[in-house]
C-alpha cells in the first residue's frame, strides 16, 4: 500500500538517501552529508515543501516544491524541482501519487499552478507528467547562468 504525505524535519533520515539517489540519477556524486545539510536548511528557512511516498511504511519516493511568484498570473506558483522514486516503487503509481499530492497542496494554498523541468532524455518521467495532465511548454525557452 502506497501512502503520500507532507514530510517534516522528523522525516530527515528517510529523505536524505532518496535525495542523494535523485542527485546521482542526474550525474552528481553521492554525498549524503551535503544532502542532509541542504534539506535541513530548506526546512529551517521554510524554503520548500517535501512530500514523501511510503510503501508499507518504507520510503520509496519524494518530491520537493519551491515557492515562486508569477508576474503573468499575478499569483504564487510552485516549482516542482525534484521528484524521485526508487526502482522498487516504479510502475506502481508512486510518481503519479506524488504529483497529485503536490497539486492538491498547491491548490490548497491558492497557487495558480506548478511548473517543472526534466531531462530531455527522461522519457519515463515525461510520460508520467503528461498522463497526469501536465503540458509541455512550447512557448518559452529556458536559459541558465551558472556560477
Amino acid at each position: 500500500m502506497i501512502t503520500v504525505r507532507q514530510a517534516t524535519i522528523a522525516d530527515l533520515d528517510a529523505l536524505v538517501p532518496l535525495f542523494d539517489r535523485y542527485r546521482q540519477f542526474y550525474g552528481s556524486a553521492t554525498d549524503q552529508e551535503a544532502a542532509r545539510a541542504f534539506i535541513v536548511a530548506r526546512f529551517n528557512h521554510a524554503e520548500s515543501v517535501f512530500f514523501l511516498a511510503l510503501e508499507n511504511g518504507n520510503p520509496v519516493g519524494f518530491t520537493q516544491l519551491y515557492p515562486l511568484f508569477s508576474s503573468l498570473s499575478l499569483g504564487r506558483i510552485f516549482l516542482l524541482n525534484d521528484l524521485f522514486v526508487y526502482e522498487c516503487g516504479r510502475k506502481q503509481g508512486v510518481g503519479t501519487q506524488l504529483l497529485a499530492a503536490a497539486t492538491e497542496f498547491a491548490k490548497s494554498v491558492g497557487a495558480t499552478g506548478l511548473t517543472l523541468s526534466t531531462a530531455r532524455t527522461n522519457s519515463t518521467a515525461q510520460s508520467v507528467y503528461e498522463a497526469a495532465g501536465w503540458v509541455r511548454d512550447n512557448q518559452f525557452l529556458v536559459y541558465d547562468l551558472t556560477f
